[in-house]
């Protein structure tokens, strides 16, 4: 399989080509990027890679070049941000080409359009499997995974951590590049922190602010307060699981940093600030809107004993009523994934697509991670890429039936 990786030299793009290359039936990558050098420094660093890589200078932007590479590729994997200006685009131009498609989608907005395109992805026999990445990505399989033990399913929570103790890593590494400047994820946070976002409440999908507090009661005893964000899993697990209930995508978040969070929504919702200054504030935090977050945070309250990134359904199994949790071991191998945000998008990207390289997935269509992705086999291959002890499962699913 010929593989063209738009965005490929990013951050998160060179991972899953380093890691496709290793891959069994793929034949080729072509590393595509309007940076020609980036591009060509990856390609150099792959010399020695079992397949052939090359490297293309394309903007996405440049329709007629698009489809000339997409029309010599057999998969994209499409990497190039933000999915709100580019997402949409690409996924047309590929559907147009014939080519399979996966990315890593993380914006809502663009998701319910791409969703759009399935009846044309289906015409055009392409497959195409947007956020398959952390969150969503392996979110939605952990939410499969919970799913699996209920027979109708009621409710629906995805969470990811910003900066509580477990989660391996603290946000505030990937909020400036090299130059200073907020990341393109740091951009996107607060983008999906402000406005309105797009739940799930009785079933239907709904419009409200961000950062509202949820409180979970989890098997096991595990309790805590998680907050609202702006993510796709709520939009997509309704489509796949049938919900008739709730579905919100949550922060594991502690209360200073959502307090001071808080603060910069309210002032970008009253254009005080963009959502690149307020990227910058976040990374940078400015001491008078600090001082105004100190009064919420004292009264907000945190995580408690939540996991860290977890997926969590309720429903009716055998006529009663239960909920399951399904979440990452991060105490062993997988400890350091979300310390390093390109290790935890890239690599599950590249375990995803292995599953479309072989054949696996294959279903023409425009489908989120747990429409088709096998997610017993992603979990067991995501575990071999983090080296998980065998006898240490990554996934632990935790049962709780409720009175």
């Amino acid at each position: 399989m010929r593989i063209l990786a738009l965005g490929g030299p990013g951050a998160m793009g060179a991972v899953a080509v380093r890691l496709a290359a290793q891959l069994p039936g793929v034949d080729e990558i072509v590393v595509a990027d309007r940076d020609g050098a980036a591009a060509d420094r990856l390609c150099g660093q792959l010399a020695e890679a079992r397949v052939p890589v090359s490297a293309a200078q394309i903007d996405v932007t440049d329709g007629p070049a698009l489809r000339e590479a997409l029309e010599r590729a057999d998969l994209v994997v499409n990497t190039v941000g933000p999915y709100y200006r580019f997402g949409v685009p690409v996924l047309r131009a590929a559907i147009a080409a014939g080519t399979h498609y996966v990315d890593i989608c993380d914006d809502w907005e663009p998701t319910v359009e791409m969703l759009e395109l399935d009846e044309s992805a289906r015409a055009a026999g392409v497959c195409a499997v947007i956020g398959m990445g952390a969150s969503p990505g392996v979110s939605n399989l952990l939410a499969a995974t919970a799913a699996a033990e209920l027979d109708t399913v009621r409710d629906a929570y995805t969470a990811w951590p910003v900066d509580v103790p477990g989660s391996g890593g603290d946000a505030g590494e990937v909020l400036l590049g090299p130059d200073g400047r907020p990341s393109a994820a740091a951009v996107h946070w607060m983008l999906q922190s402000s406005g309105k976002i797009c739940t799930v409440r009785g079933g239907q999908l709904t419009f409200e602010r961000p950062l509202r507090p949820v409180q979970l009661t989890l098997p096991r005893g595990r309790r805590g307060i998680a907050y609202t964000v702006g993510h796709p899993e709520p939009i997509t697990l309704r489509r796949t699981l049938g919900l008739s209930g709730d579905a919100v995508n949550l922060m594991v978040i502690r209360p200073p940093t959502l307090a001071y969070l808080d603060v910069l929504r309210r002032d970008t919702d009253r254009r005080r600030l963009t959502h690149e200054t307020a990227a910058l504030q976040f990374a940078k935090p400015n001491l008078l809107r600090y001082l105004r977050s100190v009064p919420s945070s004292l009264r907000s309250r945190g995580p408690g004993t939540l996991p860290p990134f977890f997926a969590a359904a309720s429903g009716s199994r055998a006529g009663r009523d239960h909920m399951v949790l399904a979440h990452l071991d991060l105490s062993g191998a997988g400890a350091g994934l979300f310390g390093d945000m390109a290790r935890a998008t890239g690599i599950p990207l590249a375990v995803g697509l292995a599953q479309i390289v072989d054949g696996t997935v294959r279903h023409p269509g425009v489908h989120p991670p747990d429409a088709v992705i096998d997610a017993p086999r992603f979990f067991a291959d995501l575990a071999r890429r983090l080296d998980q002890p065998a006898d240490r499962p990554l996934v632990v699913v935790e049962r709780d039936e409720r009175a």
